[in-house]
């Protein structure tokens, strides 16, 4: 029997790669590879073509790192939204989540055009949201997401695009709303850093499955973890002071 893989396509690590976003594909990868499936990683960077994966990861940067990503990032708007619309998994931490929307209005400087993969928009705010998050999911079990936010950009979403996740501690997208995140189809954005994925390993397993379904076009059920120890972290972080 052939042995099953996903291909993971990291998008721009070079310019985006804040607060240990990098974490996010070490999870990936371990949590793949102690189950036995084949974990193909592929750095995209932007003098790069961005080919077919099975999931897009892209990570948060400043504003300057998000000017030249979002140039080079639109260009392959429709190859993305094709990906998007063959149900390829996408997640988006922080500056990146913010280019999965229409676009980013920084304080100065032109509107940084996004590639529109999420029904929302994102402006600079005045104040700089900074400390821990919890919030609650509807589709995940436990159904908590436990992060680190640090950002100033508002978030808005609209349409068929919905909240990841309703806060309990923390300002999530916009400090308005209650809302963390955006969902449509199979891409997630969150403002979550920390890293994300080994906090939360349910979600980390919730993004491999989807991606397999996605490449297998199969219903995929997977092995069991000894998650005792990431429980422990996940449990510690829920309700934590802001």
């Amino acid at each position: 029997m052939e042995k099953i893989k996903i291909s993971v396509g990291h998008l721009y690590p070079k310019q985006l790669n804040l607060y240990g976003d990098m974490g996010n594909i070490i999870t990936l990868r371990k949590r793949c590879r102690w189950r036995g499936i084949d974990f193909e990683y592929v750095e995209i960077n932007g003098e790069d073509r961005i080919p077919e994966c099975d999931f897009y990861f892209i990570g948060g940067g400043q504003d300057r790192e998000q000017v030249e990503v979002s140039k080079s990032l639109y260009k392959q708007k429709d190859f993305l939204t094709e990906q998007r619309d063959k149900g390829a998994v996408f997640l988006g931490i922080c500056g990146g989540y913010q280019l999965l929307g229409h676009y980013y209005q920084p304080f100065e400087g032109e509107r940084l055009n996004g590639v529109s993969l999420l029904d929302a928009y994102t402006v600079a705010g005045e104040k700089r949201f900074i400390g821990n998050v919890t919030a609650r999911t509807g589709f995940l079990r436990p159904s908590t997401l436990v992060g680190f936010e640090n950002h100033s950009g508002l978030t808005y979403i609209k349409g068929d695009t919905k909240p990841l996740a309703i806060l309990t501690t923390g300002n999530g997208n916009n400090g308005y709303d209650n809302t963390e995140g955006a969902k449509f189809l199979n891409v997630f954005g969150t403002y979550l850093h920390g890293s994300l994925l080994p906090k939360n390993p349910h979600f980390a397993d919730f993004l491999i499955t989807l991606a397999l379904e996605k490449r297998y076009e199969d219903e995929i059920e997977l092995a069991p973890l000894d998650d005792k120890l990431e429980y422990i972290a996940h449990r510690a972080a829920v309700g934590k002071d802001y």
